[in-house]
C-alpha cells in the first residue's frame, strides 16, 4: 500500500503522510447487524478515575463485531467489501456464507472483493491460500501466519494489529513452535487455529498525522514530557534548563515513579512463561532448557 504525500499549500500538508486507500477499500459504512455501540470512557474507570492518561474527545465511533473463532466449518464464504475499522490499525474484510450469515475478519494483505475463503479441519496442498483458516497441526512450517489462537477455542489473540504475523517454524506431537514477530520463540498447542497470511494494512505505521488536530480525531490528547514539568509535578521535573531526569540524573520514571525503560513488566510466575523457548532479546527463561 502507498504512502500518499501532500503538497505544503498549508503547514499540516507539508508532513501530512496517510495511507493510499483509493482501490482497496470498498465500502463506507459498517453492516448494521455487525455493530454494537462504544461509549467514551476518557481513560476513566467505573469509579470516574483517570487511569490512562492523554485520553478524551475524538471521533463517534461503532464498534465491530469480529469473528475471531472462525467457528464456521466447512463452509465457503465470499468476500463482499474491504472496510475501515476505526478500533484497530487493520483493515477489516465482510464475508458472507453460503447459508446467508455475515461476519467480520481481519483483512489479510492480498485479500480482494470475490475471492472465496473458508475454516476447516482438513486440508491440501493448495488448500494454504491467503484468507483461510486451520489448525495449526496441519499448517506445513515456515508457513506466515495471523490472527492466531493461545488457547484452543478461545478465539484469535496473537498477531491481530497492521502488518503482523507469526511464522509456523514446527509442529512436534501436540506442540506447535510460533516465531513471533518481536523474535520470541514459544509454543502453542497444535490444535489452536490460525489464518493464512500477513495481516494487511501494513504501511499504518508509516504515516505522519500533520498536524495536532488529527491526532484529537483519534481521541489523543496532548502529552507533555516529564522533564518539561516542575519537581513537584513529576519525578523527571525541574533542573537549571534542559537536563536528562530532572537535573540528578536519574532514570527516566513515571510520575508514579515506576521506570519507564529496561523494567521487566513480565511476572516471573505467570504459568505460560514455560511455553517461551526464548524471550525476544534472545535470552532463555530461567529454569528453562
Amino acid at each position: 500500500m502507498a504512502i500518499k504525500s501532500f503538497r505544503p499549500l498549508t503547514p499540516s500538508g507539508r508532513f501530512t503522510q496517510l495511507n493510499q486507500v483509493t482501490g482497496i477499500l470498498t465500502k463506507k459504512r459498517p453492516e448494521r447487524g455487525l455493530t454494537e455501540p462504544k461509549p467514551k470512557t476518557g481513560g476513566r474507570n467505573n469509579n470516574g478515575r483517570l487511569t490512562s492518561r492523554h485520553r478524551g474527545g475524538g471521533h463517534k465511533q461503532l464498534y465491530r463485531v469480529i469473528d475471531f473463532k472462525r467457528d464456521i466449518i466447512d463452509m465457503p464464504a465470499r468476500v463482499q467489501a474491504i472496510e475501515y475499522d476505526p478500533n484497530r490499525t487493520a483493515h477489516l474484510a465482510l464475508v458472507a456464507y453460503s447459508n446467508g450469515e455475515k461476519r467480520y475478519i481481519l483483512a489479510p494483505e492480498g485479500l480482494i472483493v470475490g475471492a472465496t475463503i473458508v475454516a476447516a479441519n482438513k486440508a491440501t496442498t493448495n488448500d494454504f491460500l491467503v484468507g483461510n483458516n486451520f489448525p495449526l497441526s496441519l499448517i506445513p512450517p515456515s508457513t506466515k501466519v495471523h490472527a492466531v489462537e493461545l488457547i484452543p477455542g478461545r478465539g484469535a489473540q496473537i498477531a491481530r494489529s497492521a502488518g503482523a504475523a507469526l511464522e509456523l517454524i514446527a509442529v512436534e506431537g501436540d506442540q506447535a513452535q510460533l516465531k513471533m514477530p518481536s523474535g520470541e520463540f514459544r509454543f502453542v498447542h497444535a490444535n489452536c487455529r490460525a489464518t493464512i497470511g500477513i495481516v494487511g494494512n501494513g504501511d499504518h505505521n508509516k504515516q505522519s498525522l500533520g498536524k495536532a488536530g488529527r491526532a484529537r480525531w483519534l481521541g489523543k490528547r496532548p502529552h507533555v514530557r516529564g522533564v518539561a514539568m516542575n519537581p513537584v509535578d513529576h519525578p523527571n521535573g525541574g533542573g537549571q534548563g534542559k537536563s536528562k531526569g530532572g537535573g540528578g540524573r536519574q532514570q527516566l520514571v513515571s510520575p508514579w515513579g515506576q521506570l519507564a525503560k529496561g523494567f521487566p513488566t513480565r511476572r516471573r510466575s505467570k504459568l505460560s512463561n514455560s511455553m517461551i523457548i526464548v524471550h525476544h532479546n534472545g535470552r532463555k527463561p530461567r529454569g528453562g532448557k
